[in-house]
């Protein structure tokens, strides 16, 4: 005996091709929702991993208010003033995505067009402004040292880190140059090699009696990274192998060089989808200009658009918040 399920009749619309609208949505609107669903899983994994991670190495991560400090043109005394002006900048294009939104539900073209080159606008602040993050980043603030056992050494002055250039003097005294194609034998160029060497490191700390070392692993109890004595301090400086200036994913001047690496995995495949956000806005911006919308009686790609705007602003904030809050 065969079983009649009811279906209600606003329900029983269906796709071209057959199956009942589930919801009544679109087949586009509810492939966009399935692509949503399964980009959610996948930045799950990556900050579940993320969390992992920092919980197995907490007592050496970098401490993120001394990390990301900078705000263009002016040196770094502002934790998190710059992350979190990115932030409302994103968040507040996802407003005037709405706005896109109800006018095209208005069928209001003008406003269409005005709030979607809003929203254009404010993601490509979000990516210049990552773009100058990244760049500060790897190039680094102050500069640290890097020991033979793989641990990082910072210098500070009066509890607060300084940089190798407030105390360093002299020239190199190993002899490095950078080879380039002009002065290398079996290749064409190298890496930029360090600002100064370690020679030239210790010798300017045993002549600064007021410069302490700090360790990359931190006092739970106070939140701060552990300052060593004078004399525990040169012996740790004397197993130092490398100078370290910036971050990229074999060293890290800020501690674990694990935090670099997912720091440039999750926030540039977040950027990736901003950046693949802005085009896909600025092709359906010129269609609302040229009038396609108008002529199919709709504006529904610039709400799927939307829904996919929303998911990468949300995901920002759950970036947001394990990378530089938590």
């Amino acid at each position: 005996m065969e079983a009649n399920i009811a279906i209600p009749s606003e329900s029983k619309e269906t796709w071209n091709g057959g199956g009942v609208k589930p919801f009544g949505a679109s087949y586009g609107k509810m492939m966009m929702w399935f692509f949503i669903v399964s980009d959610a899983l996948t930045f799950s994994g990556f900050l579940a991993a993320y969390g992992l991670t920092r919980f197995k190495f907490i007592d050496s991560w970098p401490i993120a208010d001394e990390v990301f400090t900078h705000i263009p043109f002016i040196h770094g005394e502002y934790p998190m003033y710059y992350v979190a002006f990115m932030t409302f900048v994103l968040i507040f294009s996802s407003v005037t995505m709405v706005l896109a939104v109800d006018a095209g539900h208005k069928m209001q073209k003008s406003k269409v067009a005005w709030y979607m080159f809003a929203t254009i606008i404010g993601g490509l602040i979000f990516v210049g402004s990552q773009a100058w993050e990244w760049n500060t980043f790897i190039k680094g603030s102050y500069g640290a040292v890097k020991t033979t056992d793989g641990k990082i050494l910072q210098f500070v002055k009066d509890g607060k880190q300084i940089a190798l250039a407030d105390f360093v003097v002299a020239e190199r005294t190993d002899g490095r140059v950078e080879h380039t194609k002009k002065n290398g034998l079996w290749f064409e160029k190298e890496g930029t090699i360090s600002e100064y060497s370690v020679d030239q490191i210790v010798n300017s700390y045993k002549a600064n009696s007021d410069i302490q070392i700090r360790t990359e692993f931190i006092d739970l109890a106070q939140k701060k990274k552990t300052i060593l004595s004078r004399e525990q301090g040169l012996d740790y400086l004397l197993k130092a192998n490398q100078v370290v200036e910036g971050a990229n994913l074999k060293v890290n001047e800020y501690g674990n060089t694990i935090f670099a690496d997912f720091f440039f995995f999750i926030t540039g495949f977040h950027g990736f989808h901003v950046f693949s956000g802005i085009v896909i806005n600025i092709i359906i911006f010129f269609n609302v200009i040229l009038g396609t919308y108008e002529k199919r009686g709709h504006y529904e790609m610039v709400e799927k658009v939307g829904l996919y705007w929303h998911f990468v602003d949300l995901v920002w904030v759950f970036v947001f918040t394990f990378f530089y809050l938590v």
